[in-house]
């Protein structure tokens, strides 16, 4: 598939989005702390390509492990904007973009080409692989947005979502979550604790996250901050503070134009 099939898959995505009910998504979002999770949304023929472009560019997988807190593998968007165009043309889809707006009532944008978490891989192959219970803190200066998509989900591993736990009203509750190919969980990133247990001998998790911000400027100081945390706990060194490669690959990634006209819809 080349990047001429960007369309397709827009429309694809639009589809799906066109037969979800959103109102009471919108409310399940908030109910629950800003988080909702669509099981088996995608439509299989789309996830299918996408675990294509999982193969393809599995060679580069960059391994990680800290003590305590993760031990994986990581694709960030680099390789991704140069060997996965399903997945870009499916970060870029407007209809998802418009869906967020829906759910979150902010207009959310695309991260800066520069960011390697903006569409990242995130496999779980060896026995122990896990990540431990944190936030997606946000370096931006806006608020940032995730999507997690199952692509691969052969395995005991579970996405352990904690809500309300940043609000003192509210009762914790715990979920326990198979990501099957296609499910699709949304969540404000400063929001949600959450972590995935550890895989057992003989299994294999495949996720991919996709990342959006309310406000994509970010401080000197918190960009080197966030490049060294992404340099040794996801993608390495030679990935975040490479050269031609990276900046070439970085082209691919930003849009044509940013999408635009979210605000005068979250009113319907």
């Amino acid at each position: 598939m080349s990047e001429s099939s960007a369309p397709s898959i827009a429309s694809e995505v639009a589809r799906a989005v066109a037969g979800l009910d959103v109102e009471p998504l919108r409310e399940a979002y908030w109910e629950q702390g800003e988080f909702v999770h669509l099981e088996r949304w995608l439509p299989p023929p789309l996830v299918a390509r996408m675990v294509a472009e999982v193969e393809r560019v599995r060679p580069g997988v960059n391994r990680s492990f800290i003590p305590r807190h993760k031990k994986g593998g990581s694709v960030g968007s680099w390789a991704l904007a140069e060997q996965a165009p399903t997945i870009l043309a499916l970060y870029r889809a407007p209809a998802l973009l418009t869906l967020l707006a829906r759910l979150t009532g902010r207009a959310l944008h695309p991260c800066p080409a520069s960011d390697p978490h903006a569409c990242a891989l995130y496999f779980y192959t060896e026995p122990g692989d896990h990540i431990g219970f944190h936030f997606d803190t946000s370096y931006y200066r806006g608020a940032r947005y995730t999507v997690l998509v199952g692509l691969i989900e052969r395995s005991s591993s579970r996405l352990v979502c904690q809500l309300h736990t940043r609000d003192p009203a509210r009762p914790p509750r715990e979920l326990r979550l198979a990501t099957e190919p296609g499910t699709v969980v949304i969540f404000n990133g400063d929001r949600l604790r959450h972590a995935i247990t550890p895989l057992g001998a003989g299994e294999e998790r495949v996720s991919l996250s996709l990342e959006y911000v309310t406000d994509s400027t970010m401080s000197p100081v918190k960009r080197f901050v966030s490049n060294m945390k992404d340099a040794i706990a996801y993608f390495g060194f030679r990935n975040v503070f490479g050269g031609r490669r990276r900046a070439r690959a970085a082209q691919r990634l930003t849009p044509a134009r940013r999408p635009a006209r979210y605000t005068s819809r979250l009113s319907q």
